[in-house]
């Protein structure tokens, strides 16, 4: 069996999913699917993730058809209240005032496409995060030092992020960075890559 049956792309421009797919070890490259990811009137979090997840991965798949495709989104949300990317220090500041105590659900939806066949794999895979109580100066010190301005929740676990955690729980703690490496290898090998 090759070790790469099917070049990999990632549909995706995000510099975490590329690090992180980088630790598989198989030689990909990346491409922006450029979806609208608008959320659906009545949709909840998991489905939104897996819908748009999926829509990334067919954006891909049409422009490479004899490839394998990788597309994963992840939204957060708190008692209905979903957050994104905050976009600016201010916002992000004030996503942490909100989540300060709370508990948070990352759901990381998954969707890999062997694009010769129209094959599907997916999966969500959630996270609760508990942030603990955090301090004005706290928020604004940890912001400054981290400019989590690109992560939905304003907190970068794998950085100086997990400082604000009081605790976390979910099956693989890749996902909550952006792509859950423990249910993409099991996908991958299905189709036959060989890891390791």
């Amino acid at each position: 069996m090759p070790d790469h049956p099917l070049p990999l792309i990632l549909g995706s421009s995000s510099r975490y999913r590329q690090e992180l797919l980088s630790r598989l070890r198989i030689p990909f490259s990346a491409h922006s699917p450029d979806i609208d990811e608008s959320a659906i009137d009545g949709e909840t979090p998991s489905r939104q993730a897996m819908r748009l997840a999926r829509l990334k991965a067919e954006a891909i798949a049409i422009r490479f058809p004899d490839a394998c495709i990788i597309g994963s989104d992840q939204v957060a949300s708190c008692e209905g209240r979903r957050y994104g990317k905050p976009g600016t220090r201010r916002a992000a500041c004030e996503q942490l005032a909100e989540l300060s105590g709370r508990a948070v659900v990352f759901d990381t939806a998954l969707c890999v496409i062997d694009a010769r066949t129209g094959r599907r794999h997916e999966a969500n895979v959630p996270t609760e995060v508990a942030f603990r109580t955090l301090s004005g100066a706290e928020i604004e010190r940890y912001v400054e030092l981290d400019d989590p301005v690109d992560c939905a929740g304003a907190a970068k676990v794998e950085s100086l992020g997990i400082t604000l955690l009081q605790k976390l729980a979910g099956d693989d703690p890749t996902a909550l960075i952006g792509l859950p490496l423990i249910r993409l290898a099991d996908m991958l090998r299905d189709i036959g890559y060989r890891l390791p």
